[in-house]
C-alpha cells in the first residue's frame, strides 16, 4: 500500500514528463510547480488533491495548495499547461472550487495562475452530476479577500474569466494572452485570423481593454509584483522603521503655479510615498489619471490624482473607470484614499458623449462615495465642474480632511467659458474671472476646505489626516 502511494504521487508532480517540461524550459517558460514555489515563501507550500486526475493525468493540470507569503497565508492554484494544455477536466474544476471555498473560509487572499485552455472538451463524455462551480465560488468570494490573478501564458474561455473577477491582474509580456476563445475558435466562428498577442495580449488588456492592471517582464517578476501586491492589502501590515513627517521642498519646483502649464503627478506621488513604495496600477490605461497604492508612514494608501500632462488632467472614460474600480478596491479592504486634484473637469465633446462619459463620471462618483473608508482631499491648483465633484473636493463626502494649495482655481467652470456661455457683461465677465483667480481663500473662510496649506508641508498634512483617521477599522482583517 505504501509503495502505491508512493508512485501515485511520484507521478502526480511529474505534470505532463521531462519531454514537455524541458521544452518549457527550453522556451524560458516556468512550469507549474516552479511558478506556485516563485510566489510563496519557501518550503511553506500545502498541497491539496494532489492525486486528482490519477496518473494518466497528474494532479488534473491544476496545481493547488496554501502556503504563505511574507509569513501570511495565501491559497494559490496554477494551471499546468504541460497536462491536458492546462484545460479544465471534471476533477481539476472541482478542486478549483475546493481551493476559492477554502480562501473564504479561512479569510486568506487567493492567487491564480492562468495559462490553459478552458474547459476540456473529453468533459462532453462524462455525466458529470450537477455542483457548484469554481465561477460562482470567486463571484462570492469577492470582496470578502483579496484575489490576485497571474496570466503567465495564453488563457482562453473559462479559465480567463478569473481575470475580470480578480482585484488584480498581473500579465507576463510576451506569452500572457487573455481572450473568450483563442485564435483556432475565432477563425472557425468569424473567419478572421489572428495571432494570440494580437488578440489579447499586453498591448490590447493593458491599455485599451483596461482588464490588465500591472505588466510583468517575466514569470519571477510577476510573482514579485503580486507579493508586493498582496503587501499593501495584508491586514496591520506595517514594514520596520516607517518614515514620518517631512518638509517636501521639492515641489515647488515639480508643481507649476501656472494652472495651464503641465507637469508630471508622478513625480509628485514619489516625493510624497514613503521611499520606492510606490506602485502604479493599469499604467497604460486612463492615462489622464493615476491609481496608486503606496505607504504613507508606513500605512498602506490608495492615490488617486489627476495627471495634468495628459490633456490637462481631463477626465476622459477609461480615466473615470479605472479610478472607480480603485475606489472600490480601496473600499473593500480598508486603504484610506488621498486624493490629488488637478483637473479641468470631466472631458468634454462628441467623442466623450459617445463614450459615454457621464455614466463613467457617475459611477466614478458612486464609488468615491460609497467607499467606507478615510478619504483625504488635496487640490492642488485646479478643480472645475463634476471633475472636482468626483476628486472629492466637496468635505462630505467622508472626507477625514480636505486641504488646498494657495494658488487653486476652481468653479462650475472655467470664468471666461461661463461668461460668454451666460452671454453676461464686461463688468460680470471680470468679476467672475477675478473671484476664480483669487485663490481658496473664499472658499476656507467658509470651511469649505478645512485649511490652506504651504505646498511644502503635503505630506505632512495627508499624515496629519491619516491619524485623525486610524481608529476606523478596516473591512478585510
Amino acid at each position: 500500500m505504501l509503495a502505491e502511494l508512493d508512485r501515485r504521487r511520484a507521478a502526480a508532480r511529474v505534470m505532463g514528463g521531462e519531454q514537455r517540461l524541458a521544452r518549457l524550459a527550453a522556451a524560458g517558460h516556468a512550469d507549474a510547480r516552479s511558478r506556485v514555489a516563485m510566489l510563496l515563501d519557501p518550503d511553506s507550500f500545502v498541497e491539496i488533491g494532489l492525486l486528482a486526475g490519477g496518473v494518466e493525468l497528474p494532479a488534473d493540470a491544476f496545481v493547488a495548495g496554501a502556503g504563505t507569503v511574507d509569513g501570511r497565508p495565501v491559497f494559490v492554484g496554477a494551471e499546468d499547461f504541460s497536462v491536458a494544455g492546462g484545460s479544465i477536466g471534471l476533477a481539476g474544476g472541482s478542486k478549483r472550487a475546493r481551493l476559492i471555498r477554502l480562501a473564504a473560509q479561512e479569510r486568506a487572499p487567493l492567487a491564480m495562475f492562468l495559462e490553459g485552455a478552458g474547459h476540456r472538451a473529453t468533459n462532453a463524455l462524462s455525466h458529470p452530476r450537477p455542483a457548484p462551480h469554481d465561477l460562482q465560488a470567486l463571484a462570492d468570494l469577492s470582496g470578502q479577500v483579496p484575489i490576485v490573478v497571474i496570466v503567465s501564458g495564453p488563457s482562453a474561455g473559462h479559465g480567463a474569466l478569473a481575470a475580470p473577477l480578480a482585484d488584480c491582474v498581473i500579465m507576463v509580456d510576451g506569452p500572457g494572452a487573455l481572450f473568450t476563445a483563442g485564435p483556432p475558435l475565432v477563425a472557425a466562428a468569424t473567419g478572421e485570423v489572428v495571432d494570440k498577442q494580437t488578440l489579447g495580449g499586453t498591448a490590447v488588456h493593458a491599455r485599451q481593454s483596461g482588464l490588465v492592471h500591472l505588466v510583468a517582464a517575466d514569470q519571477r517578476h510577476a510573482s514579485e509584483l503580486a507579493r508586493r501586491w498582496l503587501g499593501y492589502l495584508a491586514p496591520g501590515c506595517t514594514p520596520d522603521g516607517p518614515e514620518g513627517e517631512r518638509d517636501l521642498p521639492e515641489l515647488y519646483d515639480l508643481i507649476p503655479p501656472n494652472p495651464r502649464t503641465p507637469y508630471d503627478m508622478r513625480a509628485v506621488v514619489e516625493v510624497l510615498a514613503d521611499a520606492e513604495s510606490a506602485l502604479e496600477l493599469q499604467a497604460g490605461y486612463g492615462t489622464s489619471m493615476l491609481t496608486t497604492l503606496a505607504r504613507l508612514g508606513g500605512r498602506s494608501v490608495g492615490i488617486v490624482a489627476n495627471q495634468p500632462k495628459v490633456r490637462a488632467g481631463a477626465i476622459d472614460v477609461p480615466a473615470a473607470d479605472k479610478a472607480a474600480g480603485f475606489f472600490e478596491l480601496c473600499g473593500r479592504f480598508g486603504l484610506p484614499v488621498v486624493l490629488l486634484a488637478d483637473t479641468p473637469g470631466l472631458l468634454a465633446g462628441q467623442a466623450a458623449e459617445r463614450a459615454g462619459i457621464l455614466r463613467a463620471g457617475a459611477r466614478m462618483y458612486l464609488a468615491l462615495r460609497r467607499a467606507p473608508v478615510p478619504k483625504i482631499h488635496v487640490t492642488l491648483r485646479k478643480a472645475f465642474g463634476f471633475g472636482s465633484t468626483v476628486m472629492g473636493m466637496n468635505a462630505f463626502e467622508g472626507q477625514s480632511r480636505s486641504l488646498a494649495l494657495p494658488g487653486v482655481v476652481m468653479g462650475g467652470m472655467p470664468a471666461e467659458v461661463g461668461a460668454a456661455t451666460a452671454k453676461e457683461n464686461d463688468r460680470t465677465r471680470e468679476q467672475l474671472v477675478s473671484t476664480e483667480a483669487s485663490g481658496p481663500w473664499r472658499l476656507a473662510e467658509t470651511v469649505t476646505y478645512d485649511d490652506v496649506i504651504d505646498p511644502k508641508r503635503l505630506r505632512t498634512e495627508i499624515l496629519a489626516g491619516l491619524r485623525i483617521a486610524a481608529g476606523r477599522s478596516a473591512p478585510y482583517a
